[in-house]
């Protein structure tokens, strides 16, 4: 009889598993699903979060008699880390990113207090308590799992292998090393609590030694040699916004059919400080790739010189300028590592984007504020960089809501795109829109302040959006170049005090053909700085410019680089 009874208790029930799949997955995917619904982020981090919240199932199937144990053990250390992100969200609206983690770990135990202190209102409370009463209830009903004993330790295994051990020998078969699938992994784990911190924290490591040795052999590079300023010590400031993503064929400032930079085509008709250069093209597709030439002494035929020969950054410290470094890019991930190590070359850096992923909305006013709080700086010379997500795929996160002025427009639009390519032509368009709002704001704030200097703005790269025939890609792909890729806006604009100490004319220089790879010794002829290795030839504003090759393509590869003007022309006008 006690046996009967025994088996009746321990049969498999599909509303245990229920309560059981709730419990865990109430954790991270309540989180996932409130920023996906709020539609600030793709469907990624709410399938991932169901994913791998599933691993805690494994000890509930092997030891059913102690569910509710195990599930309080658990439960408690998910319910710690995961109200931390639901308290980020609800003070910030903002998902709990790496880039914050990397805040706290470098924060002391002082600077967290303040923090505490500084956020903790009764929202915070009654959130928490509301939070632990419905996780208090899922525990309540929460009941064995049972399934019998040959087959729980196979379903285990199977949850154990898709999870987690099919990705390791997947890479290991491909030869793949295994801190790159150790990376990637724990990137799909992320959304998922408790998670976050832990892969946080191995990121963090990992980085922080790449981030320190990168920045140890930038420490022990030698200074510029003969490094003369011929504007002495002037007060002056000086700004550079690198832009992210945006291709001159789709801006109306370069002849776009429609208006997607009104207030640039305005700044460009009635400022006579407004100089917009017409063949720029970068050497990369890529952001990382492009601004580790830009940014310092490499090119295509030498890209390795950023490793062994002063940054731009360098050069203005040592000119004397105070330097900063304001970005609404995301920081601390294993791509943008060398961005770390280029912003930390600067005094001091405003890290302004804390979410996750790209595929999020995170809007370059951002930046804004921390530009008017750095342009009040009493440093007499002031060297700013402004790094802008601008135009960055996915297209609609790149702009408020309200900003979507060309949304379900038809005029313009290649025939025969799918109405998803419509969609994504259009986000693009209203990208560009925003990103004209954001820079002649930058150009408007720095102008208001009566300044001394210059303001250099370009885009890292461009972006293919259905622009050239037969108008079925998108993105960028170096193995299979068009020119959208690489056609990027280069507007400089002048004050009226740096024009009367240095009268240019630029008028004649606006066609030259030029690769943002030597943007470094354009700088330095605006700049008036000269040393050992500065060549005006390959400065698109000054007397001495001559035109060379611009060659695109993976300089690490044999026979990959080509000729830039050798591409087939697209079909929208500015990439000519």
């Amino acid at each position: 009889m006690f046996s009967i009874k025994n088996q009746a208790k321990q049969k498999f029930s599909w509303i245990a598993l229920g309560w059981a799949l709730l419990f865990f997955w109430f954790f991270s995917t309540a989180l996932q699903a409130k920023i996906f619904i709020s539609g600030y982020s793709g469907t990624n981090g709410l399938r991932d979060s169901l994913l791998y919240s599933s691993l805690w199932l494994i000890p509930v199937f092997l030891f059913p008699a102690r569910t509710r144990i195990i599930a309080a053990v658990i439960g408690v250390v998910l319910w710690a880390t995961s109200l931390a992100a639901i308290c980020y969200f609800v003070i910030y609206g903002q998902e709990f990113s790496q880039s914050v983690l990397f805040v706290m770990f470098e924060s002391n135990a002082g600077e967290a207090g303040e923090y505490l202190s500084q956020y903790f209102s009764l929202k915070i409370v009654l959130t928490a308590l509301i939070y632990t009463a419905i996780c208090l209830f899922l525990w309540s009903r929460l009941r064995p799992v049972y399934i019998p004993k040959p087959w729980r330790w196979l379903v285990s295994l199977i949850i154990l292998y898709a999870l987690i051990l099919h990705p390791l020998v997947r890479n290991a078969i491909n030869h793949q090393p295994l801190s790159k699938t150790v990376s990637g992994l724990s990137s799909r784990m992320e959304p998922a609590a408790p998670w976050q911190f832990i892969s946080g924290y191995y990121q963090y490591r990992q980085q922080l030694d790449s981030l320190n040795s990168l920045l140890n052999e930038n420490n022990a590079l030698p200074p510029l040699a003969n490094l003369k300023d011929e504007n002495a010590n002037t007060p002056r400031t000086l700004v550079l916004v690198i832009g992210e993503s945006t291709q001159r064929g789709r801006m109306s400032l370069y002849g776009y059919s429609r208006e997607t930079t009104p207030e640039l085509d305005t700044l460009s008709k009635s400022d006579k400080g407004m100089t917009v250069f017409n063949d720029v093209v970068t050497s990369r597709p890529y952001t990382i790739e492009i601004l580790q030439q830009a940014l310092t002494f490499a090119n295509e035929k030498n890209p390795d010189l950023y490793l062994s020969k002063p940054t731009l950054m360098n050069m203005m410290k040592q000119a004397g300028y105070k330097t900063f470094w304001i970005t609404n890019q995301q920081t601390m991930t294993e791509r943008n590592t060398m961005l770390t190590v280029f912003s930390r070359q600067t005094d001091k850096q405003f890290y302004m984007n804390q979410q996750r992923t790209q595929s999020a909305r995170e809007y370059d006013s951002n930046v804004l504020a921390p530009f008017k709080d750095v342009l009040a700086d009493p440093a007499p010379k002031k060297f700013i960089i402004v790094h802008l997500l601008g135009t960055h795929i996915k297209y609609k996160y790149r702009y408020p809501e309200n900003w979507g002025k060309f949304d379900n427009q038809t005029t313009g639009i290649p025939a025969g795109l799918s109405d998803d390519q419509k969609e994504a032509w259009n986000d693009y368009d209203n990208a560009n829109l925003y990103n004209d709002h954001v820079v002649s704001s930058l150009i408007k704030d720095y102008k208001a302040t009566d300044p001394n200097g210059f303001l250099l703005y370009f885009s890292d790269h461009g972006e293919e959006v259905y622009d050239t025939p037969p108008h079925q890609m998108q993105g960028r792909n170096e193995e299979n170049p068009t020119r959208h890729m690489y056609t990027v806006p280069f507007i400089l604009w002048t004050s009226e005090k740096w024009q009367a100490e240095h009268p240019r004319d630029f008028s004649a220089d606006v066609n030259r053909k030029y690769s943002s790879s030597e943007l470094i010794h354009t700088w330095s002829d605006l700049a008036g700085l000269s040393y050992d290795g500065f060549d005006p030839t390959r400065s698109i504003t000054s007397p001495e410019f001559k035109e060379t090759t611009r060659w695109i393509g993976n300089p690490y590869k044999k026979n990959a680089l080509i000729d830039y003007d050798t591409l087939p022309f697209g079909d929208q006008k500015g990439n000519q």
